[in-house]
Parts: C-alpha cells; sequence; structure tokens
C-alpha cells in the first residue's frame, strides 16, 4: 500500500510540472489568438474529468485517487492546445470525451492505454468534422464576449477572421517562391507561421524546464527534433515554389515543439528504453513531415503519434534483441 501511494505521488508531481511547463505556451497562445486558448482548455478540462468522473463512479472505483492524479487534466490540455481557438463547443467536448473513453479507460485507465489520449481525441474529430477543425484564426483574436458567441453559435464571425495557417498555405502553393509566400502571405512570419514561431519557443522552454527537472529523457524530443530536422533539411530545395520549407520552418511552424516536449513524452503510450524512445521520437519526426508535405493534412503530428504508438512493442522487442546479440 505505500508502495502504490509513492507511485501515485511521483505521479501527481510529475503532471503538476507538466502542467506548470505548459504555462508559457498557454501565455503565448494566449497572446497570439485570444480568449479561444482559455474557452478551449476550460470546456476541454471539463469534459475530461466529467468522464473520468462518470467512468470510476460506473467501474465503482474511488474517485478522489484518480481525479486527484493530474492524468486527466494533462491530456485534456494538450488536447485543448492541439485544438483551433473558438472552434465548435460540441467539437472540443467530443475530442474530450473521446479521448477519455477510447483513449484512456477503454484499455483500463490510467497506465494501460496503448494510445496518446489527447492525440486520439484529436485524430477522432479531425477525420470525423475535418471542416471544423481545419478553421484557425488570425492572429490577435477575439475579445471574451466575442469568442464565447463564436464558440457557443450564436454569433457571426467578422470578416477575415480565419486563415489558412502557414503549413496549409505551403502544401496547396504552386506558384509562389518561399520568399514571395513570406513577404506577401499573412500566415508566414520570420521563420515560420506568424505568432506560432513564438508559441513553439514558449513550449520549447518549458520542455526544456521538463528536462531540468527530469521529468523525461531528452532521447524521444532528441530524436523527434533531429528526425525532423535531417529530413527537412535533405529535401529542402532553397526558396522555389516547390519547396517543402526550411528545417527552421519545420522545427517552429505547427505543433512541433509540444508534440516533441508534452505528446511523445507521455510515459504510458511512448517506448520505455531509451534507445527505443530515440526511435520512436525520429520516426514522430519522420512521419510528421511526409503528413505535412505530401499527405492531407497540413501538421500530422497527431497521426504520427498514433502511427508510431502501433509501433512501440516492435521497438522495444527490436532494442531487447540487440541487446541480447551483444550481450557476452
Amino acid at each position: 500500500m505505500p508502495a502504490l501511494e509513492a507511485v501515485d505521488d511521483r505521479l501527481q508531481q510529475a503532471m503538476k510540472l507538466v502542467l506548470l511547463a505548459t504555462l508559457p505556451g498557454v501565455l503565448a497562445a494566449f497572446w497570439m489568438y485570444g480568449w479561444g486558448v482559455l474557452i478551449n482548455l476550460t470546456l476541454a478540462g471539463v469534459a475530461a474529468l466529467s468522464v473520468e468522473a462518470a467512468v470510476l463512479q460506473l467501474r465503482k472505483r474511488p474517485l478522489k485517487p484518480t481525479l486527484s492524479d493530474g492524468s486527466a487534466l494533462v491530456s485534456a490540455t494538450l488536447l485543448a492546445l492541439a485544438l483551433p481557438p473558438y472552434c465548435p463547443w460540441w467539437l472540443t467536448i467530443s475530442a474530450g470525451v473521446v479521448a477519455m473513453l477510447f483513449g484512456k479507460h477503454l484499455y483500463g485507465g490510467v497506465g494501460s492505454n496503448p494510445f496518446n489520449p489527447a492525440m486520439l481525441g484529436f485524430a477522432l474529430v479531425m477525420l470525423a468534422f475535418p471542416q471544423s477543425i481545419t478553421h484557425w484564426p488570425s492572429s490577435h483574436g477575439m475579445d471574451l464576449l466575442g469568442g464565447m458567441q463564436q464558440v457557443f453559435g450564436y454569433g457571426l464571425a467578422p470578416d477575415a477572421w480565419v486563415q489558412a495557417t502557414a503549413l496549409d498555405s505551403l502544401r496547396i502553393n504552386k506558384s509562389l517562391t518561399m520568399d514571395e509566400l513570406f513577404a506577401g502571405n499573412p500566415a508566414f512570419g520570420h521563420f515560420g507561421g506568424r505568432g506560432v514561431e513564438w508559441v513553439n519557443l514558449a513550449f520549447l522552454a518549458g520542455g526544456l524546464f521538463l528536462l531540468q527537472r527530469r521529468v523525461f529523457s531528452w532521447h524521444a524530443p532528441v530524436g523527434m527534433l533531429a528526425s525532423l530536422f535531417i529530413i527537412s533539411l535533405v529535401c529542402w530545395n532553397g526558396s522555389g515554389s516547390d519547396s517543402h520549407g526550411s528545417p527552421l520552418f519545420h522545427l517552429l511552424t505547427g505543433a512541433t515543439m509540444l508534440g516533441a516536449f508534452f505528446i511523445i513524452t507521455e510515459p504510458v503510450s511512448g517506448a520505455r528504453s531509451p534507445a527505443a524512445r530515440l526511435m520512436f521520437g525520429a520516426g514522430v519526426g519522420l512521419l510528421t513531415y511526409l503528413i505535412r508535405t505530401w499527405g492531407g493534412y497540413p501538421d500530422g503530428i497527431a497521426f504520427a503519434v498514433l502511427l508510431m504508438n502501433l509501433c512501440v512493442p516492435a521497438l522495444e522487442r527490436l532494442v531487447l534483441s540487440r541487446q541480447q546479440s551483444v550481450a557476452p
């Protein structure tokens, strides 16, 4: 019993640190998009905690230990940050319900899920409601009242409220050079997506804090970022109209840093051994680039993570077999 309590305490402490580390990214996203970020966080958090409590009641499990460990709130936070600000309320709640039911409790609860719950919730609503989930607002979002009106569907969005993201604009570009895109497209900033550059740097800062506190090891983040950098460097052909973007563009656009430090480091659905974690991260980086460049979705991190979740047992067996083959 004391050993179980110690595990619960360590999990709770780690979840608190993860939530604290998301704060710079949340503030940067709030500065960029406005109140829609906080509305998403609230709706996803309420949905996740409500489903968690309902399932625990049905399973006749005590509420306090599981609800207070922070795992549901972390999944809800990562899910909310991945969803577009000001998306319809039912979309955020649906994603939260799916994440908890099918990403976590279908497999027995915390510690048993083979897939990242947040990314499973995101991917399923992406497949079910692709139109609603691709409406990203331009920077400098609405005030609280305007945001509530948009989210709950009793107000009209102002003109030019949504725009294609930098990744989406690059994916469908056929004629403009990269220089022309950065000069004339409002979705592009200095190196990546306008404003998204700073959001990624904020999540990088939070991720480095977690590394310093040893919440997770460096293997998965370094594997993902190195893989994404290398493949984008190899495939980069400068500023031509058929360019797929520079390595810096891919590192500072989309949900790259959120994925590298907060999503693929999820301890249950990710790899266990250091070598497998490195390969897991490298696979996510490679698949992210392939989906961004030639796939049907502009970012692709969610699908990359879920595909690599499927590969975790094979990665662990590969590492184990190599260790046994070199053992004396």
